[in-house]
């Protein structure tokens, strides 16, 4: 379940994007090998996207603050 509304919209688009740089054509046709590079690059985008937020300012992020 995604947490932020609209959310699914921006995952779709990033999806898509994701497939097209990576010449994957995504459906049932689609090996689990492509359809998983594909999955597994919007999460690397997400995590970099999320520590680029967290980082702006919140110091070195290490434990025992």
């Amino acid at each position: 379940k995604l947490v932020v509304p609209g959310a699914q919209n921006a995952i779709n688009q990033m999806k898509n994007e994701i497939a097209s740089e990576f010449g994957v054509q995504l459906g049932p046709d689609a090996t689990a090998r492509q359809n998983g590079s594909v999955g597994g690059e919007i999460t690397k985008r997400l995590v970099k996207m999320a520590q680029s937020g967290l980082g702006a300012g919140q110091g070195t992020g290490q434990a025992g603050r």
